[in-house]
């Protein structure tokens, strides 16, 4: 395997969870995703405490994920935030089948196109086969910098 040693200083797994990883985060773009636009709205539904609340919002419009629309203020996706649907979709579907109770899931989702409840899964777009941990190979990207480079 190549050495992706590097990865650790230009990974964006990381940079993606230093803006949407703590928990706050995830759960104000889960509601943004079911309708929720305006901030009392954010502040009834997670019961996080204002200051926070203020302070999530701030930060996820300044890195362009939500846009403040106004004269009332209101929350909207952008393109980078619609784009995240799919991975708070992955989290939640990985919660149904490993955290849920013996009731299962509070939420589900039905797929408008075929009517039936959707399972997401990660797939190649190229050839629509399942990405997996055994399926996949890591290897250095465009911005990749070797130790003896760098």
């Amino acid at each position: 395997m190549n050495d992706l040693g590097h990865r650790f200083t230009a990974d964006s797994v990381g940079r993606a969870l230093d803006l949407v990883g703590e928990r706050w985060s995830l759960l104000i773009l889960r509601e943004t995703f079911f309708g929720v636009r305006r901030y009392g709205e954010f502040a009834r539904n997670l019961s996080i405490p204002r200051p926070t609340l203020s302070a999530r919002l701030k930060t996820l419009v300044d890195a362009g994920v939500l846009e403040r629309v106004d004269p009332v203020p209101e929350y909207v996706l952008t393109r980078a935030g619609r784009d995240l649907f799919g991975a708070v979709v992955t989290l939640m579907q990985w919660g149904d089948r490993h955290l849920a109770g013996p009731d299962g899931p509070s939420i589900l989702l039905r797929h408008k196109d075929c009517g039936e409840i959707a399972e997401s899964y990660v797939a190649c777009r190229h050839c629509g086969g399942e990405i997996a941990t055994d399926r996949v190979t890591p290897e250095p990207g465009p911005a990749y910098v070797s130790e003896v480079d760098g």
